[in-house]
This record gives C-alpha cells, sequence and structure tokens, in this order.
C-alpha cells in the first residue's frame, strides 16, 4: 500500500504551535505503547481501540453533562471550539441537532507519528485507533461517525461526519 500523505500547517503562531505540540505529545504516547506492545507480539487493535474508545466514552459524557444537551449543536459548542477549530484548520460544514460535518486540514497527530518516521501505513492504523475517541464521544451524543475522508489515508482532508442513529 503506498500512501503519501500531505499533512502540513498553514497556522503557525506560537500560541497555535504550542496547543498542537500538546496534541503532538498525546499522539506520540499512542504510538510509543502501541509499539511497546507490538514487541511483546501484541496486535494493537487487539487492545488499544478499546481503550481509547473508553476516554472516548468518558469525555463525551462530561461534554454532554457540560453542554447540557445531546444536540449535536451542544458538541460543537463543548468540543470544537474556535480555539480546536485553529488548531487543526477546521472547517464547519453544516451544523444541526442531528448532523455535526467537520473538515479537518491539518492534523497534529499525524505530525507527530510522521516526526517519528512512522510509515504511512501504521499512520493509518494509528488514526483508526486514535478515532476510536471520536466514535466513543459521538456514542454519547447518540450519533455515529463517519469518516469518508482521512488525512492519515493520503486525502486532502479529514471529513468528520456526525449523525444522528
Amino acid at each position: 500500500m503506498f500512501v503519501m500523505i500531505k499533512n502540513e500547517a498553514k497556522h503557525k503562531d506560537a500560541l497555535t504551535t504550542a496547543i498542537r505540540e500538546l496534541l503532538e505529545h498525546r499522539a506520540l504516547w499512542l504510538y510509543l505503547l502501541c509499539d511497546e506492545a507490538g514487541k511483546k507480539g501484541l496486535e494493537w487493535e487487539d487492545f488499544a481501540p478499546d481503550a481509547v474508545k473508553r476516554c472516548g466514552l468518558y469525555q463525551g459524557g462530561n461534554l454532554v453533562s457540560k453542554g447540557k444537551t445531546d444536540s449535536l449543536k451542544g458538541l460543537k459548542k463543548t468540543l470544537f471550539t474556535a480555539p480546536a477549530r485553529r488548531v487543526f484548520e477546521m472547517d464547519v460544514v453544516k451544523t444541526t441537532d442531528d448532523e455535526l460535518f467537520l473538515d479537518f486540514h491539518y492534523c497534529p497527530l499525524v505530525k507527530a507519528w510522521q516526526k517519528q518516521g512512522v510509515s504511512d501505513e501504521d499512520i493509518a492504523r494509528l488514526c483508526d485507533i486514535a478515532m476510536c475517541g471520536d466514535h466513543g464521544i459521538g456514542e454519547k451524543f447518540g450519533a455515529v461517525l463517519e469518516l469518508p475522508k482521512c488525512i492519515a489515508k493520503g486525502d486532502e482532508v479529514c471529513a468528520l461526519r456526525y449523525k444522528k442513529k
């Protein structure tokens, strides 16, 4: 499988860069945990998706409580704030109570994995694992998450599509 991941930030101010570095650090943890597990004979997909989804379920529950709603407008308001939109160079494509469509033009997690020299194939695997958290958040909002495009798989954007069940 040959993929050429394109993931270059446009916004490079000091604050945005500092926030991205925090997210990169989180991504580094995920990679190193999976890498060490692989060295011990464990397949990443056998443990990491469930753990990351648990984190997303926890975070999603907190976001529902914070916003006092499970409307997807509430998810936009509590998680996809202006700072988050800047860090991920995100466009809000659609927001209703039942649908939230977002396009991310940059991913600090992918950048962290690229800095470590992770193969494009393994970056795609790590992204699938990391997205389990976003699936868990969506579940707490009574929604499913579709990802028809993904930077980690060579697309120009990550297209997150939350839809109420």
